[in-house]
């Protein structure tokens, strides 16, 4: 008997987490689709409570006290249990068992939790908390990594504790239901004031006296809501505050609603849907819900989005309304599947943009937001290349967007590395910031993108041929070949790994994960048996853990750069294994994909990927899953990231060797059998066609 196809939030729940304060825990996030908020170690204590326009930082509010003593002081463990749609926190201190459930309540701008206090003897419990806020509305894209935040005025009004900015253009209030509110009476902060060293004010109290029953319970409600005006926020709170417990179910509605959309093409919550696998192996299962909730998971639908819809790239502390390029470059099969609508606006509105002058857009402004990554080409390259083949869209390639067709930019983006080149064929990418950021060996003249270009230039020909422009294809796969030479000559014999050139001329070994992904999954059928080999060794001798992996290896002489987990020896990327298993099945290795599937999803157990998880040599396991990394210095790593879609793409296409043409034909062969010969996918939409895929490889149209 198959096990279950459609998840529910029960299905992803989090294992539980116990910890005391301050404990390398990564603090989880909610969201409802308009905005997110950060649940603390403290039973009630939330931060960075976001719903654009309205921003904070990283503020903390709601931190407990009971019977005047600040919780958190008790030091005693606190138990956190995640599912899509709520927070549980549970403590047990001076004899009361404290229960908190925390929502980001749907369709409001706002935040609840259900305080529940129980006691063996007959009690009155005095509970307060410590409420603050630094809401904002900027006028410009939030550009840093931390959202804006800014001094606040406040007042008491009834129960709620009323907290503006100084132009009026943001607030927030915060109560407790039936309780009552007062001032602090600490003095005005100054305007160099900062949240993360000087610490996070206090603007007032919120109070409330339970009489709990003898082995009964009391309870308490606390709502934050913010808007742009004060009858916003006022709405807002007096319609969450009046049910708190309608708010919490009718979260658990809402997210088993999306999850149930996410693979049902009829309907609409998406303009599209994922396939619905069937297996009877629970780690395959459990892997495929895992990405797909961390895809759906990013969906940002408030009021002022310039694009109407986009997906973020992190939640809940770092890039709020940033979508990164590459980042969503890397779940760009599943953005095709799930929502192609939405992806074919966000394309557009990255074409009409400078790609080479900045990481991603705001979903706010649509103006660009930092840096240039040196991934662009290759990112956006990939983007247009799956939207087309899995929606069968070919007349995007001859919308003309700036001054160019959008096949024209498909060409200037494969072939864009020319520009590039210095003294070598190969394209120089520039320096750390360009590319991992934390690992300073890896740059100017990297493999993985030098190879990235071969294969892009392959994939704009095969568009190119689509379109009948033969000239063109001609040309574009003639400038391959000739490149394809000087990648593979950066391959080090012997050692499984390529080496980077530098501007003297010098040649740098890196035995990172890039390298052996990107070239896995654009060259692999152009390298000779014996490399594909010392590849594949290479990834299990240095790189692959049980349960996740290295990005580099502790090998590497740059190994002692950092300890950013994303990127270096002690954790990985949450792409990064998805990718590197891609990698694998094309490398000829699809044994070593299959037998890691297992402990790959012991790592599903703790809400969403994370931007990175520790390998367990770093920081111990949690349930044999290994670890979100947090968000405090050195790590400042986010608690989920949206590129989790990669992991969709690992199942369809690493696992069951789904390939998908440019002119829509598909094949299937892949080693998913040796999980469960009978698993399959069913619904798998490409152009107007809709697939059923066995583990055998048969391709059945429906």
């Amino acid at each position: 008997m198959m096990l279950p196809t459609i998840p529910t939030v029960d299905d992803l729940a989090a294992d539980p987490v116990t910890h005391h304060f301050d404990d390398m825990i990564a603090p989880a996030g909610l969201t409802n689709m308009l905005g997110t908020v950060r649940v603390d170690h403290d039973l009630t204590a939330l931060s960075a409570v976001q719903f654009p326009p309205v921003s904070q930082g990283l503020t903390q509010t709601a931190v407990l006290f009971v019977d005047g003593r600040l919780f958190a002081s008790h030091g005693v463990p606190v138990t956190h249990e995640w599912r899509p749609d709520r927070v549980v926190r549970s403590a047990t201190v001076d004899g009361l068992q404290i229960c908190t459930t925390t929502v980001c309540v749907p369709g409001r701008t706002a935040v609840a939790i259900d305080i529940e206090v129980r006691s063996d003897a007959e009690r009155e419990v005095r509970l307060s908390l410590s409420a603050t806020a630094r809401v904002t509305r900027s006028a410009a894209a939030w550009l840093d990594a931390e959202s804006p935040s800014s001094r606040n005025n406040a007042t008491v009004h009834d129960e709620t504790l009323v907290f503006s900015s100084t132009d009026a253009a943001a607030w927030s209030i915060q109560g407790i239901r039936g309780g009552e509110a007062a001032l602090s009476g600490v003095a005005e902060l100054p305007d160099a004031f900062d949240t993360g060293i000087g610490g996070n004010g206090r603007g007032g109290e919120l109070r409330i006296a339970l009489t709990v029953p003898a082995g009964g319970a009391a309870s308490a409600h606390y709502v934050q809501a913010v808007g742009a005006s004060e009858a916003d926020a006022r709405n807002a709170y007096d319609a969450v505050a009046a049910d708190v417990p309608g708010a919490i179910a009718a979260s658990e509605e809402f997210w088993n609603r999306q999850l149930r959309a996410a693979f049902d093409p009829d309907d609409a919550e998406f303009s599209g849907a994922l396939p619905v696998l069937q297996t009877n192996s629970e780690p395959l299962r459990r892997l495929y819900w895992w990405a797909a909730l961390g895809l759906i998971w990013f969906r940002r639908d408030f009021a002022g989005n310039v694009l109407g819809r986009s997906y973020d790239t992190l939640m809940p502390n770092y890039w709020g309304t940033t979508t990164f390029i590459w980042d969503y470059s890397l779940s760009s099969v599943s953005h095709a599947l799930l929502d192609p609508a939405e992806m074919r606006r966000q394309l557009k509105h990255w074409i009409s943009l400078d790609i080479h002058s900045h990481f991603g857009t705001s979903s706010l402004t649509g103006g660009p937001v930092g840096r240039w990554y040196s991934v662009n080409d290759y990112a956006m390259t990939r983007l247009v290349h799956d939207y087309v083949r899995f929606t069968g869209d070919v007349g995007f390639l001859d919308e003309i967007v700036g001054d160019v067709s959008v096949a024209e930019s498909v060409r200037q983006w494969a072939t864009a590395w020319k520009e590039l080149q210095r003294d070598s064929p190969l394209a120089d990418y520039g320096e750390i910031d360009n590319l991992l950021e934390c690992v300073s060996s890896y740059t100017h003249e990297v493999a993985g993108l030098n190879a990235a270009n071969v294969w892009s230039m392959r994939t704009a020909a095969r568009l190119a041929a689509l379109q009948g422009d033969d000239g063109a294809a001609s040309s574009l796969r003639g400038d391959a070949d000739a490149l394809l030479p000087a990648v593979i000559d950066r391959y080090l014999p012997g050692t499984g790994v390529f080496a980077t050139g530098q501007p003297d001329g010098s040649r740098l070994p890196v035995r990172h994960c890039y390298d052996f992904s990107v070239v896995g999954t654009t060259i692999a059928d152009d390298l000779e048996p014996t490399v594909r080999a010392e590849m594949v060794d290479f990834f299990v001798r240095e790189l692959q853990t049980e349960n996740w992996m290295r990005a580099l290896s502790p090998w590497d002489a740059d190994a002692s750069y950092s300890v950013r987990p994303d990127h270096q020896w002690n954790g990985a990327y949450p792409a990064w294994p998805a990718d590197a298993g891609r990698a694998l099945a094309a490398l000829g290795a699809p044994e070593v994909l299959t037998a890691w599937i297992e402990g790959l999803a012991r790592t599903a157990n703790q809400g969403p990927m994370g931007q990175a998880h520790f390998v367990d040599e770093a920081v111990p396991s949690i349930n044999g899953g290994a670890r979100k990394a947090p968000p405090q210095l050195p790590y400042i790593i986010d608690w989920a990231c949206s590129s989790s879609g990669a992991w969709i793409e690992l199942v369809i296409e690493g696992l069951f060797g789904v390939s998908v043409d440019a002119d829509g034909t598909v094949t299937a062969s892949g080693c998913v059998a040796a999980l469960d010969p009978d698993a399959a996918l069913r619904g798998l939409s490409v152009g107007a066609h809709t697939y059923d895929i066995d583990a055998s490889g048969r391709v059945i149209e429906v």
